[in-house]
């Protein structure tokens, strides 16, 4: 750019207060001058591209359908990632446990100790085939769609629809991009944060990232939504019901995510948010073969491969604690003992916060350890059904409906696992930065619940 338009430029910048409607009025004046131009040449087929595009703009960007339409896609990609996954992931699950029983018939054959065997098979391997057959299913299905989105072209609109509310929050408008890359894996999200070039920007949406839940918190969601939220209406709507509440999590979860955005731009990180002019691609066919591969390679096995490293040795512990004895309580049970008062304020009970502390290196193994702790078995257990599910938490451990609420809030609100903390470290090279990930969604997700409990208790809704 010549020296004289960079000093008109900042002349008319310093003159007008407002400097982000110069900025909009430069854009603007620049594209209807390219339009101005290119009217008078004509592309025939082009033409045509160009009205449907527009067309569908029209639609997809609007600010009366723009909105409805992206939830409506967003639940039908949900449903096509929960029911598309539970078949292979049972079969995944069922191979994976059949090794396990095989492991078990070697090491009796070899004689080994008795420890020995429920350290690394009970502990260790269990661990890594409850997180390998519970997250690779959805992350297959999630990721080939979310790039085919990409491919397609539909993802800038979200971020065009999404980019006014992230600008008044003070963040930038691509993080409605790295926003979604969470609902897959907030790993994957937090390495999509490199596409923002502010740092200050970038760091907000590092540090807000994990208030969209991952795949590995869905299964938490949509278990305890089905079994406290659509047991409670009749069965014909029970699924739809069901669906509806995890759909109202989630959009809870992105308005926590513009608040701490906004609290954020207003405090530790002040700023004015950078320019983000976004021009909205063309739609493109796109290439199944090229989004097969960079979705399963790119994303599906790196994602998987940190979480294996992280979860294995947690296995390990989570078995020790099981089966370490304090007199007649486990080192586990003492523990749930422990917090109990504090989770109590919560809506929860001790065992719950166990399970999501345990649980740390990975969502996915979450509630197999509260049902461990429940069940006082010596290994990660799950439950055939859901109905067997509901017998244990209502009938036998006293869970209500508010109890169903506060967990599924703190799932959607609590510390990143192992592999986002990982990530995050890496990314940004500072403990700091890291421990404030920890920090502000923990805080938020303990407030959340502590209140949630207080107005329900206070009401006398429970």
């Amino acid at each position: 750019m010549s020296s004289p338009i960079r000093q008109l430029l900042d002349e008319a910048a310093k003159s007008c207060p407002n400097q982000n409607e110069v900025r909009d009025n430069i854009v603007k004046s620049i594209y209807s001058s390219a339009e101005n131009i290119t009217s008078n040449t004509q592309y025939v087929e082009d033409k045509k591209s160009t009205d449907w595009s527009r067309k569908i703009d029209n639609i997809l960007t609007s600010p009366i359908w723009g909105f409805p339409i992206m939830l409506a896609l967003l639940t039908t990609v949900f449903w096509i990632t929960i029911a598309g996954a539970n078949v292979p992931s049972s079969m995944l699950a069922t191979g994976l446990f059949w090794i396990e029983d095989r492991l078990t018939e070697v090491f009796m054959a070899l004689n080994a100790p008795g420890w020995l065997r429920g350290f690394l098979v009970t502990g260790v391997y269990r661990s890594l085939a409850w997180v390998v057959s519970v997250m690779l299913p959805p992350m297959a299905i999630f990721f080939p769609i979310f790039t085919l989105l990409e491919d397609l072209g539909y993802l800038p609109r979200v971020a065009f629809n999404m980019d006014r509310f992230f600008k008044k929050a003070g963040a930038h408008g691509k993080q409605a991009l790295t926003m979604s890359m969470g609902f897959g894996c907030n790993a994957a999200g937090i390495i999509s944060c490199r596409i923002i070039e502010s740092p200050r920007e970038r760091l907000i949406a590092i540090l807000t990232n994990n208030f969209v839940p991952c795949n590995g918190r869905f299964p938490i969601l949509i278990a305890l939504a089905t079994i406290f939220i659509g047991g409670s209406v009749a069965a014909s709507i029970s699924s739809i019901i069901a669906t509806l509440t995890v759909a109202g999590l989630v959009v809870f979860g992105i308005t926590i995510t513009l608040f701490i955005s906004w609290l954020l731009s207003k405090t530790l990180l002040k700023g004015v948010p950078s320019s983000f002019t976004l021009e909205l691609p063309p739609y493109r066919k796109p290439k199944i073969g090229e989004v097969i591969v960079r979705s399963i390679l790119d994303r599906t096995i790196f994602v998987l491969t940190r979480a294996m490293i992280i979860a294995a040795p947690a296995g390990g512990i989570v078995w020790i604690m099981a089966n370490t004895m304090v007199g007649d309580t486990s080192l586990l049970a003492a523990f749930a003992s422990w917090l109990n008062p504090f989770a109590q304020l919560m809506g929860m009970d001790g065992f719950i916060l166990t399970a999501f502390i345990l649980g740390l290196p990975a969502n996915e193994i979450v509630f197999p350890i509260l049902i461990m702790s429940y069940i006082s078995g010596s290994g990660m257990l799950e439950l055939s059904s859901l109905e067997a599910l509901r017998h244990l938490l209502v009938d036998e451990n006293g869970w209500t409906w508010l109890t169903a609420l506060c967990t599924m809030v703190f799932a959607l609100c609590h510390w990143p696992c192992g592999t986002t903390l990982y990530t995050i470290q890496k990314e940004q090279h500072s403990w700091y930065w890291t421990f404030l990930a920890i920090a502000i969604p923990t805080a938020v997700g303990i407030v959340t619940c502590m209140i949630i409990n207080l107005l329900a208790k206070g009401f006398g809704l429970v």
